[in-house]
């Protein structure tokens, strides 16, 4: 397999007002540029102040692109069956012009089941209108008529439906997203069975892999994105100790959520949510270790839930770049570096 893209994800759960929220996030994928990341991601989610903080992830990403240049700019994901599949058409469209065909399109079935009824549904039907709304999506971009009339998308944009990425917890869902030749999308982390809450992540993905490898028609190549929670610090310690909160934070709203999440500790935080911290010699260890993300094409890393400082976020992207992400495969682009962004107002301290 060729050299790894790497990629920086981001949920936006920065304890500050919402537009300090967007502006910290702005600044670390500006940073993630800097660096040579490959792109940057991320989620919706609405309703849920402490889940994403970002129910408009098209909108953040057009004031991104404008500030932007090569880093291609992905949702993680779009959660389809709370949209109107049209207009997800034309937004994302129009933003591929805007941001010089940068944009990469996740989408996903939906979390949270509380935020289904106010968009009119449940969260059992999530499947089926996902389902539906794809194909919405797919014929617009394929500029196919739009209902019984000759409509048709404007502006065209039948390129985006080779840019789709499906995510999935499901060896179905792999092997859904294999046989449309879609990209396939990996969580950080994801509930185990009733059982076995101490089986390795790796053991649950790599049948996801499997299905999704399985099921892609011959001669389409690969995509597949494994996201991991990722914070890189020159100091072990301090990793331990900004991580407690954030991760007891992420463990009581899953317990609210109906989760179970077994003991107390930080080591048992860090066991359930497949976190990986420290040095950078210590994440290189541990990641090693995951045997799904050393089939992936493409590493997402990301540091939340542990909400450590905007400060230790960029010193984590610094050495995601320049130790971590290498030792596994990622090969730093040459002469991308665009170090007049360096000096981008939106990286000054803040907080």
């Amino acid at each position: 397999m060729s050299s790894k893209k790497l990629g920086f994800f981001t949920r936006l759960l920065d304890r500050v007002q919402p537009a300090e929220r967007y502006r910290l996030a702005t600044a670390q994928i500006i940073h993630a540029e800097t660096l040579g990341f490959d792109s940057a991601w991320v989620a919706q989610h609405h309703f849920h102040e402490a889940e994403g903080g970002l129910p408009s992830p098209l909108v953040f990403l057009a004031r991104v692109a404008a500030l932007t240049e090569r880093i291609r700019l992905g949702t993680g994901v779009i959660t389809l069956p709370m949209e109107l599949a049209l207009r997800v058409a034309e937004d994302t469209a129009v933003l591929d012009l805007l941001s010089d065909g940068r944009l990469e399109i996740g989408l996903g079935s939906g979390g949270t089941p509380s935020s289904f009824p106010p968009f009119g549904l449940q969260s059992d039907e999530r499947g089926s209108v996902f389902g539906a709304n794809l194909a919405i999506l797919l014929a617009a971009w394929r500029g196919e008529n739009i209902g019984d009339s000759d409509n048709r998308l404007y502006p065209a944009a039948p390129h985006l439906a080779a840019r789709v990425w499906q995510a999935t917890f499901s060896v179905d869902g792999g092997a859904r997203a294999g046989a449309a030749g879609d990209g396939l999308m990996l969580s950080r982390t994801q509930p185990r069975p009733a059982g076995a809450l101490d089986v390795p992540l790796d053991a649950i993905q790599n049948p996801i892999i499997d299905a999704y490898l399985d099921a892609l028609p011959d001669g389409v190549a690969p995509r597949i994105l494994g996201s991991r929670t990722v914070f890189a610090t020159d100091d072990g310690d301090r990793a331990r100790l900004l991580a407690e909160d954030g991760l007891r934070r992420q463990a009581d709203n899953a317990r609210a959520n109906g989760q179970i999440v077994a003991g107390d500790s930080l080591d048992d935080f860090i066991s359930a949510f497949d976190v990986h911290l420290g040095t950078a010699a210590q994440v290189i260890g541990s990641l090693r270790r995951d045997t799904a993300l050393a089939r992936v094409t493409d590493l997402a890393f990301q540091v939340h839930s542990i909400d450590p400082p905007h400060r230790d976020i960029l010193r984590s992207l610094e050495l995601i770049a320049e130790q971590v992400a290498p030792a596994l495969g990622w090969i730093k682009p040459s002469a991308r570096r665009n170090d007049a962004t360096q000096a981008n107002p939106l990286l000054q301290e803040r907080i």
